[in-house]
């Protein structure tokens, strides 16, 4: 038996290669797997890089957007995956999310609850533990500036209502929104949400200063407690 001899990616017929193929029919032809094959360059010694990344994939249910929630350490898992390799991933995943945060960002009017969600998610559905943000707006509902006010989830932490409104007036905000995520996906509004949300918004009144809603960002979804009826 002759000597077991691993298939490489320049072995392949140029049209199944994945650099040769994006050069000749453009990024778009590439499937999900054939994008991360570039990144990563090669697999290991019973995988092409193809075949590596269609695993790690198949890892996450083929979802891009559960992908972009793993950490270093879950790209390592994967034999022929090392620091930078994992590194190189998370950094053009990173990149995506930066992306679709920017195009939101460039919109600037908040006009309804999905303009908050669209502007939040790309920051908060792919984190695997709690922030709480706040977005300030001016009297024409357009986004002035945004902060993290929080990070470890509602119940754990302290929020400072006063650090809060600190911010609002000296950005000379009219109204704010409230938002943090909840990792697990589950959009059900807490007590705790229920009663933060209250604080924050009484103490806002005082300074004239109106919170318009609190949203709840899950995974790719979201929950207006403005919407609900729940802004009490």
């Amino acid at each position: 038996m002759g000597e077991y001899k691993k298939l490489n990616i320049k072995d392949w017929a140029a049209e199944d290669r994945p650099r040769e193929k994006l050069l000749a029919k453009g990024a778009r032809s590439l499937t999900d797997a054939e994008l991360i094959a570039l990144l990563i360059g090669s697999g290991n010694l019973e995988e092409t890089a193809v075949e590596l990344s269609r695993r790690i994939l198949a890892a996450v249910e083929n979802n891009l957007n559960e992908l972009g929630r793993k950490n270093i350490e879950f790209f390592k898992n994967f034999n022929g995956i090392g620091d930078a390799k994992a590194v190189t991933i998370a950094a053009a995943l990173e990149l995506g999310k930066r992306r679709k945060e920017a195009d939101v960002f460039h919109k600037k009017q908040i006009s309804g609850s999905s303009d908050a969600a669209e502007y939040f998610m790309p920051l908060l559905s792919d984190l695997n533990h709690e922030e709480f943000w706040i977005l300030l707006l001016n009297r024409g509902n357009r986004i002035i500036d945004s902060f993290m006010v929080s990070q470890g989830g509602i119940s754990g932490t302290v929020i400072d209502v006063r650090l809060i409104l600190k911010n609002a007036l000296d950005r000379m905000a009219s109204a704010i929104i409230l938002c943090h995520n909840h990792p697990s996906g589950t959009l059900q509004a807490s007590d705790a949400d229920l009663k933060i949300t209250s604080k924050i918004k009484n103490a806002a009144e005082i300074m004239d200063i109106t919170v318009l809603d609190h949203i709840i960002i899950g995974q790719n979804s979201y929950l207006s407690l403005a919407d609900e009826g729940m802004l009490i």
